[in-house]
């Protein structure tokens, strides 16, 4: 009887252990990086819109820090995980067009640099993400154009939020 006991606690120890390094959203994260910068996206894109840079920083928080155990410091030079984010590049081209000659649907297309740095490691991870989104030029304007690049920043955000915390 004591040594089924032994082999449950010895079960039930590995497993916690393995825990430590996996959250509920699937990201799994080494145990000993507590603590993540995320400085504002640069956006070196020829976007007519200004606010590209603060949704993707705000989307990047919401996945690294409201999902996972990281704890959010403004001291890059300190924190266990550095992600940096630059927006290289924003489209806005027709997909469709009517026929009188005019869009119907224009897609938004963003492309965002990204470095995910473990401080602790040394290791450095770079990657370009791609996202878009479909609008109806004629219906919305420019809020719609808005809605879709918002959307195409949401896609971008998952994608690197998985990369990131699989080890890209």
């Amino acid at each position: 009887m004591t040594r089924w006991l032994n082999f449950t606690l010895l079960g039930l120890l590995l497993c916690m252990h393995g825990c430590s390094y996996y959250s509920f959203s699937g990201a799994s994260i080494p145990a000993h990086l507590t603590t993540i910068a995320i400085p504002i996206a640069e956006d070196q894109s020829t976007s007519p819109l200004t606010l590209l840079d603060e949704s993707l920083t705000e989307l990047m928080i919401d996945r690294f820090v409201r999902q996972t155990r990281l704890i959010l410091t403004e001291d890059e030079a300190e924190a266990d995980i550095l992600l940096t984010t630059q927006i290289t590049r924003y489209s806005n081209a027709p997909t469709s067009v009517t026929g009188q000659e005019r869009a119907q649907y224009n897609r938004i297309a963003i492309s965002v640099s990204a470095q995910y740095a473990n401080q602790v490691d040394g290791d450095v991870l770079e990657r370009t993400f791609s996202g878009f989104d479909d609008y109806d030029p004629l219906e919305g304007g420019l809020e719609a154009e808005e809605a879709a690049a918002l959307a195409a920043l949401e896609n971008i955000a998952d994608d690197l939020f998985t990369a990131a915390t699989s080890n890209w």
